[in-house]
C-alpha cells in the first residue's frame, strides 16, 4: 500500500528537525508510555502478527496518518485490531481461553523477538550479480517495498535466505519468500544531478522482476 506513511525519497516536506538522541525521552508523555504498553500486552495475545498491526496503521486516510504523531497512530492501529478481532468481547467473555505471559516470560520476548527465517522451500530465483528491476506494487494491501524503489534496476547483492514474507503475513497467511540485498545507484533513483551514493534495499523476490 503506497499512502501516508510511505514517504521515502517523496519531497515538499520540508527538512526534518529531529532531537538530537543523547536529549531524545523515550516517551514525550504518559499516554504514549501506555499505548506502547498497552500495543506490547495485546499483541503478546497472539491473535495478530508484527506485519498486521503494522497495516492496521497503513489503512488510515493519509491525512490522518501524516497529522497523527507516531504513539496517536499506534493507537488508531491498535483500535482498529482490537474491533476486528472483537477482542474485548471475547476476553470479557472467556479470559481463560487466552495465553497471557508473565513477567517474565514478557521479558523473554521482547529480547528474542520472533524468528522470520524459515526453511528454503524452492531454489532462490537470483544471485548476486543479477541486474532486475522492482516491480510496481499498486496494491491495497500492506507491502516492504518502498515506492521509491519501485520501477527502478538495481543489482543483487546478497541472499539472506527465506523469510516470512509480509504481503501475505498481514492478512494472516504465513508464508515465507526468498530475501535478497539489493544495490541502487543513487542516479537511478534520485536522476542524474543526484550523488554517486549506493542504496541498498532488502526486498523480497515477489517484489522483483528479471531484467534480461
Amino acid at each position: 500500500m503506497n499512502d501516508g506513511h510511505d514517504l521515502g525519497g517523496r519531497q515538499g516536506f520540508g527538512s526534518v528537525n529531529a532531537e538530537p538522541e543523547s536529549e531524545e525521552p523515550l516517551f514525550h508523555a504518559e499516554w504514549e508510555r501506555r499505548i506502547f504498553a498497552l500495543t506490547l500486552a495485546t499483541g503478546m495475545l497472539g491473535q495478530w502478527n508484527i506485519d498486521e498491526s503494522r497495516h492496521a496503521r497503513e489503512r488510515q486516510h493519509p491525512a490522518d496518518y501524516l497529522k497523527h504523531s507516531y504513539y496517536e497512530n499506534w493507537l488508531v492501529g491498535l483500535e482498529k485490531l482490537l474491533a476486528e478481532k472483537d477482542l474485548v468481547a471475547r476476553i470479557e467473555q472467556d479470559a481463560q481461553c487466552f495465553r497471557v505471559p508473565d513477567a517474565a516470560a514478557a521479558r523473554k520476548i521482547l529480547r528474542t523477538g520472533g524468528p522470520t527465517l524459515l526453511p528454503d522451500a524452492t531454489e532462490p530465483r537470483f544471485c548476486s550479480g543479477d541486474r532486475v528491476r522492482v516491480a510496481r506494487c499498486q496494491r491495497v494491501s500492506h507491502t516492504r517495498a518502498p515506492t521509491y524503489v519501485q520501477g527502478a534496476s538495481g543489482t543483487v547483492v546478497d541472499h539472506h535466505g527465506t523469510h516470512i514474507y509480509p504481503d501475505q503475513n498481514a492478512t494472516g497467511q504465513r508464508a515465507g519468500a526468498h530475501l535478497y540485498c539489493v544495490r541502487f545507484e543513487g542516479t537511478e533513483l534520485w536522476g542524474s544531478e543526484s550523488s554517486s551514493q549506493s542504496v541498498y534495499v532488502d526486498l523480497w523476490e515477489p517484489y522483483l522482476e528479471e531484467i534480461r
